[in-house]
């Protein structure tokens, strides 16, 4: 009994680690020293994301999620055109962010940004 009971613990432990991180592209997975967990149910993903200037963040793929800053943040956008533009965040702004598969750019930021993201699962 006692042994179908850990059984049980280590299954439903590794199906609720595994919710998520299904996808070979999943942030958390594939940047470790970008992003973290640190919440997870079957509705909602929280992930913990430090970027910093001069690092370039591998190929990643996220849903829908809302971005919420959690110090001034601001760095440099370079269009498509060639123009550059500055785009900045004050602390605890929320902002949305649609479902992308992003990376593989040099961020270019101000100062170090650090910021949560609640994806939609």
């Amino acid at each position: 009994m006692q042994r179908l009971a850990i059984g049980l613990g280590i299954f439903f432990f590794g199906l609720a680690t595994g919710i998520a991180a299904t996808s070979a592209l999943d942030p958390v997975r594939v940047a470790p020293h970008i992003y973290e967990l640190a919440f997870e149910n079957d509705r909602v993903r929280v992930l913990e994301r430090t970027i910093r200037n001069g690092e370039t963040a591998p190929l990643i793929e996220q849903p829908d999620r809302v971005v919420i800053y959690l110090n001034p943040c601001a760095w440099l956008v370079e269009e498509e055109d060639g123009s550059k533009r500055m785009e900045s965040f004050k602390f605890g702004e929320p902002t949305w962010a649609p479902a992308e598969t992003h990376g593989g750019k040099t961020s270019n930021v101000i100062q170090q940004c650090s910021v949560i993201e609640v994806e939609l699962l």
